[in-house]
């Protein structure tokens, strides 16, 4: 739930905040400040808190902003000057909160924290588009039920730091994208981040969907990727042992995530005893779809068929499979999370760990890593390790405790100049998340400078369950 500030005074006031109480789904909270009685609404939801006082008193609105973080302000007054006094005093206390305020007086402010909505220009708009020859707006376009929709990446989003070619785009589509007011050519390859706004176009059932999805911090992994979890299992190769701690485990995912169905693909299926368990231990899972392969038809051919069918979110395979590298590279080019099941039980882990490395790629997988924890209820920690001491990650770990404060969630950052791996090597029911990378794939030489890539060298590791979140790397 998002805390939202609203300030309030003068001819709109009443009506701004009436609308707000009818649109109030029971998503957000909403603190109100207000100066006169006769804004106020028979109505009072239990998410609204309501203050009375005049909001340029700097002492008494400081107040109101310590009380929780709000992630918006919007603001509608009745004077330039009050305007200019509430945003100075916020910008004193908050200077990254997002502010959305109705300005009649040509109120001119270059911030990128700052929505400034000209009154008379939208009155004026209104009224032109009923003549004709007009350009209209998106919300006169077509059928004129909301098949487009305007939506803004706000921070800690699950689709914040992903890019589009990886979210599934079924019944609707990204057509357009602005930032900083300016208009961004769509590509596959282009990541969302917060504050983005995108254009989207398809069925409105489906659109409100997409904007719930979008706009909420937490509990929505394997989405954007994918809505089923998907196992892969090949009998031939793996011990019985393994298969059998893959299921269980993958049973106990399949309660815990926000997932639809439960996938599990076998293949070259060996003894009848081990499929009898398989049926049996799955058995009373309600979501369950068992597909078999008796024709040994490669894995991937198997893959590349099952992702079309499946709606794959989240696949789960046993690092038994990974010593063939080479064999199953085309794990990358399925833009999906890899949950790479170690010899650890998962049901026992009880920390998420991420070894920094590279900025670009822990800041696309960030949000990932919170929702995960936050779903399996997790405790986050973050090795920030380097033995030579000479890189500054300083900017990845404020991200990480800024994206922490918007999931409400604690973070612990370990720091040091230690070996990394050698550290990695020592914890126990952890899961590691880390980006999902081709060189990951590559046989690697022992003159190779990537020996010194912790991703590369943690991902060789067994003994960690490691859940691989795809990047772009260029």
């Amino acid at each position: 739930m998002k805390k939202i500030l609203i300030i309030l005074d003068g001819i709109v006031a009443k009506k701004l905040l009436q609308r707000i109480i009818e649109t109030n789904t029971g998503d957000n909270s909403y603190d109100v400040i207000y100066m006169n009685e006769a804004i106020l609404t028979d109505k009072r939801p239990s998410n609204f808190t309501f203050f009375k006082f005049d909001p340029t008193s700097k002492s008494k609105l400081a107040m109101v902003l310590d009380k929780d973080i709000h992630a918006q302000a919007l603001i509608a007054l009745n004077s330039k000057d009050e305007m200019l006094s509430v945003i100075k005093n916020i910008k004193e206390e908050k200077p990254k909160m997002q502010m959305s305020i109705l300005d009649y007086w040509g109120i001119d402010l270059s911030d990128q924290y700052i929505n400034i909505y000209k009154g008379i220009d939208v009155l004026a708009n209104g009224m032109v588009e009923r003549l004709p020859n007009i350009p209209v707006v998106a919300q006169n376009i077509g059928l004129k039920q909301g098949e487009i929709m305007e939506i803004r990446i706000p921070f800690g989003s699950s689709y914040a730091y992903r890019y589009i070619g990886s979210i599934e785009q079924r019944e609707w589509k990204i057509f357009g994208l602005y930032r900083k007011q300016q208009l961004i050519k769509i590509k596959p390859s282009l990541i969302l981040k917060p504050n983005d706004v995108i254009l989207v176009i398809g069925k409105p059932e489906v659109l409100m969907q997409v904007y719930n999805a979008i706009g909420k911090t937490q509990g929505q992994f394997p989405m954007p990727f994918g809505h089923n979890l998907y196992l892969y299992l090949d009998l031939y190769l793996q011990s019985t042992e393994t298969v059998k701690k893959c299921v269980v485990e993958v049973k106990y995912l399949n309660q815990l995530i926000k997932n639809q169905k439960l996938i599990i693909r076998i293949t070259r299926p060996t003894t009848v005893a081990l499929m009898q368990f398989i049926k049996y231990e799955l058995g009373d899972e309600d979501n369950l779809v068992i597909e078999i392969d008796y024709g040994n038809l490669g894995f991937d051919t198997l893959l590349k068929k099952d992702l079309k069918v499946f709606d794959i979110g989240l696949m789960m395979i046993s690092y038994e499979l990974f010593k063939n590298k080479e064999g199953i590279s085309k794990l990358v080019d399925l833009r999906i999370p890899i949950l790479k099941s170690g010899l650890g039980d998962i049901k026992t882990i009880k920390n998420s760990l991420i070894l920094l490395n590279d900025t670009k790629s822990y800041e696309q997988i960030s949000p990932i890593v919170f929702d995960v924890s936050s779903q399996l209820k997790l405790k986050t920690k973050i090795f920030d390790m380097e033995p030579s001491g000479q890189r500054n990650k300083s900017y990845i770990l404020d991200h990480f405790e800024n994206l922490a404060k918007i999931f409400g969630q604690k973070v612990e950052i370990v720091s040091g100049e230690r070996n990394p791996i050698r550290e990695l090597k020592n914890q126990e029911n952890i899961l590691q998340i880390l980006p999902l990378k081709k060189d990951m794939f590559v046989k690697r030489k022992l003159s190779s400078f990537f020996y010194t890539n912790s991703d590369l060298l943690s991902f060789d590791i067994k003994e960690n369950n490691q859940l691989l979140i795809p990047v772009v790397e260029n």
